[in-house]
């Protein structure tokens, strides 16, 4: 599923009232940028395709 930047600033807001922070408009716009180079970087990642037999991850086995 791909984030919408309307999306990415709901969820800045919410971690803004739920942590009690007060960001400033300039600070907003930075997360902001972060969160887009953040999902450019990862995109090609998540396009990979994965094998079907193939574990996504790991089982920590004692």
């Amino acid at each position: 599923m791909k984030q919408t930047e309307k999306e990415w600033r709901d969820w800045l807001r919410q971690m803004e009232q739920i942590l009690a922070l007060e960001l400033d408009e300039s600070r907003r716009a930075e997360l902001l940028a972060q969160f887009r180079r953040i999902a450019d970087m990862a995109e090609p990642l998540m396009a990979y395709p994965l094998d079907q037999r193939l574990e996504i991850a790991g089982v920590y086995k004692a």
